[in-house]
């Protein structure tokens, strides 16, 4: 039996709104529960541009670019840059997710190596086989430098199964593509 009441419960759990699900948006010292709604994640580079305005942009490249081509596809955005000078140009991966705490489906995009490196040993794993079959939970402590993430495998529980069928059939009869990530435009609307 739980502790706290429902509304209780609601009202302390971390606040994570919108159709992306965040490493770094994570509250520090807490987790987040996701399943994996797709085998094969969606691998692109990620540059961000900044306008005059100040307002950041993602550039998403399926191959990785090179200057030239991300200064040319941001136009009148201006690059941003590591400390040494060079571009900030990342290599990520994004997946359909179905968020537990909001009971929808999201995109979890990682640029983090060792998020992505965590995921990769766990799907090679006799034991995590058919990761769909599996619930992970997200972790993550620190912060800045010091941020640490942890990715753990945890069971399903057999109740959500039809819960998680149903907002993935409802988001893909409602359009939703993944690869709209690389053209800028929204994954979940046709």
């Amino acid at each position: 039996m739980a502790f706290l009441s429902k509304s209780a419960s609601a009202a302390i759990a971390p606040k994570t709104t919108g159709a992306y699900l965040s490493p770094s948006k994570i509250p520090e010292g807490t987790t987040v529960r996701f399943c994996l709604l797709s085998e094969e994640p969606l691998e692109f580079y990620e540059a961000w541009g900044e306008d005059t305005s100040g307002s950041m942009k993602p550039f998403r490249f399926s191959q990785e670019p090179t200057p030239e081509e991300v200064v040319l596809e941001m136009g009148n955005y201006v690059p941003r840059n590591r400390d040494n000078g060079s571009l900030d140009v990342k290599f990520a991966i994004a997946l359909p997710v179905f968020h537990f705490e909001d009971g929808k489906v999201k995109i979890v995009q990682f640029t983090q190596k060792s998020i992505i490196s965590e995921i990769d040993q766990i799907a090679q794993m006799e034991d995590y086989e058919d990761l769909l079959a599996w619930d992970f939970t997200l972790g993550r402590t620190g912060s800045k430098l010091t941020t640490v993430y942890s990715l753990r495998p945890v069971p399903r529980k057999a109740a959500t199964n039809k819960v998680i069928e149903v907002a993935w059939a409802d988001a893909r009869a409602n359009g939703f593509d993944i690869n709209r990530l690389l053209t800028g435009a929204d994954p979940f609307k046709g």
